[in-house]
């Protein structure tokens, strides 16, 4: 999810068919299905999982998102150890089910204090899964990566992106700087 600022649910319905995964370089995932949780009194099928669209999509409408080397190589380990579902997802539980929500966030709260220091794990420094894709889309901004750019690959809106990402951006203030001096210089 922070190599591609997936939505949890997006991330659950990621299939092999849905990765493009070359030998070298960057590779592209097309988004075209989410995993989204509910009571099973809420959803269409009566399980916890119904297949949906993607996000601010048409039913049928995917989303490009280009993935680093690193994700590749990744994703590649990743199928060679495990495989796929018969439906063709990546993730899946040992008996082929869909991940709930309390097992991937209890498996980040566990990979949080391997990760982190423990002054930050008990801060609020990602502190649940949907802020890898908050991380992944404040990397693309500080990085200079354009507005339309970044929601394209998010899946969402520029209104959106400024009004929830905008106050990200670390270290601003110094580089607009530096851009305005050299403005002002030519």
């Amino acid at each position: 999810m922070y190599f591609t600022g997936l939505r949890p649910a997006e991330a659950l319905g990621l299939r092999k068919q849905d990765c493009h995964l070359p030998q070298t370089g960057w590779g592209r995932l097309i988004l075209a299905k989410s995993k989204p949780q509910a009571n099973k009194k809420w959803t269409d099928s009566g399980a916890a999982h119904d297949d949906r669209g993607l996000k601010h999509r048409a039913e049928e409408e995917g989303r490009p998102v280009p993935i680093p080397p690193e994700l590749v190589v990744i994703l590649r380990e990743h199928l060679d150890e495990f495989g796929v579902h018969e439906d063709g997802r990546l993730f899946r539980t040992s008996r082929g089910g869909v991940i709930s929500i309390g097992t991937y966030c209890e498996a980040w709260k566990a990979a949080r204090h391997l990760a982190l220091t423990p002054e930050q794990v008990t801060s609020s420094l990602a502190a649940r899964p949907y802020d890898l894709r908050h991380a992944a889309v404040s990397l693309w901004l500080n990085a200079g990566v354009a507005a339309p750019e970044v929601t394209e690959r998010a899946g969402h809106g520029v209104d959106v992106l400024l009004k929830v990402y905008a106050k990200c951006i670390d270290g601003g203030a110094e580089i607009s700087n530096r851009r305005i001096e050299d403005a002002l210089a030519a």
